[in-house]
């Protein structure tokens, strides 16, 4: 199991980005969260198989429903084995 850590910027924030890529993520099989940052970014933990990974950060970068992704930082870090995916308030 691989875990990856995103930081996406842009238009991220109250426009369901991170309700989208929660269910993009499920979808998938991937657990972790998503968690909107106090300057305007949302983070993005992942973990599960590479491949499925690698599918959920191509659908950020495509920017879900009205979101505009205009960055996106990858890391690559140790799993948590977390049991679902998530929104974090």
């Amino acid at each position: 199991m691989k875990c990856i850590h995103l930081i996406v910027s842009g238009r991220v924030q109250g426009v369901f980005f991170r309700d989208n890529t929660r269910r993009k993520a499920k979808e998938l099989g991937l657990n972790g969260y998503a968690k909107n940052l106090p300057d305007g970014t949302v983070e993005v933990v992942a973990e599960g198989r590479e491949y499925k990974l690698n599918e959920l950060v191509d659908f950020i970068k495509k920017g879900p429903g009205v979101a505009k992704v205009e960055g996106i930082k990858v890391k690559h870090k140790e799993p948590e084995n977390f049991k679902s995916f998530e929104i974090i308030h």
